[in-house]
């Protein structure tokens, strides 16, 4: 068998193929100018079940149906990513429901964080707003969002993922209890102390209370000193509040400098945490749907059933428009085995064609897809 024979048969039928979707595009823009006169949505659920069905049965054999099926799932999104694009040209552009503003306000801003004053939320805060700020915590994060949806705050400010120990995944869940959106984050690095009362030294130390985060990014060094038992609280702040509070030599805590400072507790050693390049991601929510006009990053969130090819097909939006995925987290839906919450960060801005025609695309073809913010 002559290889070159074979190829040269394939550029026949490439080129062919090539020829044949250009015509099925000329046809495609034939039916969004139909829609977009009569006002017909791009995506079309059944029709493309029904085409799917249809060129499966064309193909011959097990995989040859399946990859018809694949080929033919791709050629409908590019589709609706050309009428998406037909639609923006005739000024049909989507409604994000987001006001763009030139900045996020500041000044004499009212800003809530949970725990206490201390805590890297605290700090957070601060870095972000300043001192001009009125900034007062609350005991949860939940209470922290309801005082922003109840306008008792402008803004919240909600750690959102740590560098090492991953998503703060129910804080994912939080934000679509409530119709807040992000405005803004804000990295702070990780750097704990081991804080004891004034006198104390490290061989008086027995105890060490803080939060089970801090306590496992401080692993290596607490676990080297086998004779400390290492006890958990709400947060590292209120360890170094309880310490201060019992003034016990033989207690520490694992905290920031800024709550050592804070409280007047000393450093018994510094740095403890084994990843010194370890860092906490902060959101800033705000009740105002806004966003800065060179935003680059948006969050979305959307449902899916427990289906073959569902997230695949969903992220060919993304793919097929250029938009760029930074994350993605998945969450199960209570109360519904197997669906599951997807929560995805891109890169863009709402005033962006593409950004529009993907997030079209995938409002359309989701379950309850959200905009929860771009900052």
């Amino acid at each position: 068998m002559d290889l070159q024979k074979i190829r040269d048969q394939l550029d026949v039928i490439d080129r062919d193929i090539v020829r044949l979707f250009e015509e099925r595009m000329k046809l495609v823009g034939e039916v969004a100018e139909f829609k977009i006169e009569t006002g017909k949505p791009v995506f079309d659920k059944a029709r493309e079940q029904a085409k799917i069905a249809a060129v499966r049965g064309l193909a011959h054999g097990d995989f040859n149906e399946q990859a018809a099926q694949e080929l033919f799932t791709q050629l409908m999104t590019i589709s609706r990513r050309y009428q998406y694009r037909l639609l923006e040209q005739h000024g049909k552009k989507a409604a994000v429901g987001f006001t763009p503003v030139d900045r996020i306000p500041v000044e004499n801003a009212r800003v809530v964080y949970q725990g206490v004053e201390g805590a890297y939320s605290h700090e957070a805060a601060l870095a972000y707003f300043g001192d001009g700020a009125e900034v007062f915590h609350v005991k949860t994060w939940e209470d922290a969002m309801e005082a922003v949806e109840s306008e008792k705050a402008d803004y919240a400010v909600i750690p959102i993922e740590n560098s090492s120990a991953g998503a703060v995944s129910d804080n994912y869940d939080l934000m679509l209890r409530h119709d807040n959106v992000i405005v803004a984050e804000i990295c702070i690095p990780v750097n704990h102390m081991l804080l004891g009362v004034c006198g104390a030294s490290l061989d008086d130390i027995r105890t060490v209370y803080s939060h089970p985060q801090a306590l496992m990014q401080s692993g290596e060094y607490l676990n080297g000193r086998p004779k400390w038992r290492q006890i958990s609280v709400e947060n590292t702040a209120v360890a170094a509040k309880k310490i201060i509070s019992e003034q016990d030599r033989s207690q520490a805590a694992v905290a920031s400098r800024t709550a050592g400072e804070l409280y007047g507790l000393q450093v018994l050693a510094e740095g403890i945490n084994h990843n010194k390049n370890n860092t906490t991601r902060f959101i800033i929510l705000a009740k105002e749907h806004m966003y800065r006009r060179d935003a680059g990053k948006i969050t979305i969130c959307f449902e899916l059933p427990h289906k073959s090819g569902t997230l695949y097909n969903m992220l060919g939006n993304l793919i097929y428009n250029g938009v760029n995925m930074r994350m993605i987290e998945s969450r199960p839906i209570p109360g519904r085995n197997w669906e599951y919450r997807f929560f995805v960060d891109v890169e863009g801005n709402l005033s962006d064609t593409a950004i529009q025609n993907a997030l079209r695309s995938v409002s359309e073809e989701a379950a309850n897809m959200r905009i929860l913010g771009n900052y």
